[in-house]
């Protein structure tokens, strides 16, 4: 089975007709069989273009839509390996980076929407680069502030039927078909984390980030919430039920740092002691 575009190909051999290729050539050994994907040495151009991205519209969802053949989910596989690629290749940081998380519906003259704006200006003012998700709202803001204080304003845009366009205060974008390979780039790139007020996208990556840190997988960056309130019924709901059932412990809590304003979070973030979350 072969799968051709203009600049990848993608192809199933046997083992005994398998090699070992570099400068634009990876196989990798599963069930049996070799995966190809050879690629033109062009794919690493500056526009950054992969033309095995974006073919297939939702498909996430066909990926996840249960029980398929195997050579199906190789072909998705494929595609990972190249979205991840393209982000690499995006984002060549030479400062450290904060990401926002936040809904993409509030508008311009919400109060979350100032308090994003005025926290990403804050963030670029003591020599950090802002991230989000590139969108709306809360993302928006933050990008717009970080933009108007002379900053690196970075975005990863997730391609969605409604809410999610690139907001216009973005230095750099990508746009990715998959939500998990966003996540990965949302949190590698960050040495810190704010999380605004949002729904179900934006718990989604906080306790994303949070369980990382819980488990080791990251380095104990801050997490920092904001917008007052907001958050006050889930911090509840973490101490009178998830830390009484004890499917958490009560030190788990203390892995998000509260902050009412700007300057509380510019605290937290400067106030860590390794030299990695240092701005510079």
């Amino acid at each position: 089975m072969i799968a051709n575009t203009r600049r990848a190909q993608v192809r199933f051999v046997p083992q005994q007709q398998s090699a070992m290729y570099f400068s634009g050539i990876v196989i990798g050994k599963r069930f049996g069989h070799h995966l190809e994907v050879k690629m033109n040495s062009n794919i690493f151009s500056s526009d950054k273009s992969y033309s095995l991205l974006g073919r297939v519209e939702g498909a996430e969802k066909l990926f996840l839509s249960g029980r398929r053949n195997r050579e199906q989910d190789l072909e998705s596989a494929v595609t990972f390996f190249l979205e991840f690629l393209r982000g690499f290749e995006s984002f060549n940081l030479d400062k450290q980076c904060i990401t926002v998380f936040g809904s993409a519906r509030f508008k311009e003259d919400h109060p979350y929407y100032r308090l994003a704006r005025d926290l990403g200006r804050a963030l670029v003012n003591v020599g950090f680069a802002v991230m989000t998700g590139g969108g709306p709202g809360i993302m928006e803001a933050a990008n717009r502030g970080a933009k108007e204080a002379g900053g690196v304003s970075l975005g990863c845009n997730i391609k969605l039927p409604f809410e999610q366009k690139p907001n216009p205060y973005l230095d750099q974008f990508i746009e990715f078909e998959h939500f998990f390979i966003r996540k990965v780039m949302l949190i590698k790139y960050s040495s810190a984390f704010v999380v605004m007020p949002g729904g179900f996208g934006t718990l989604d990556e906080a306790f994303e980030v949070i369980t990382l840190v819980q488990t080791g997988k990251l380095e104990e960056f801050p997490i920092i919430g904001m917008g007052g309130n907001f958050w006050e019924h889930l911090r509840e709901f973490g101490n009178e039920t998830m830390v009484k059932e004890g499917v958490i412990g009560e030190d788990d809590l203390d892995l998000i740092h509260r902050a009412n304003n700007v300057d509380e979070a510019l605290r937290i973030i400067k106030g860590v002691t390794n030299p990695e979350l240092k701005p510079h």
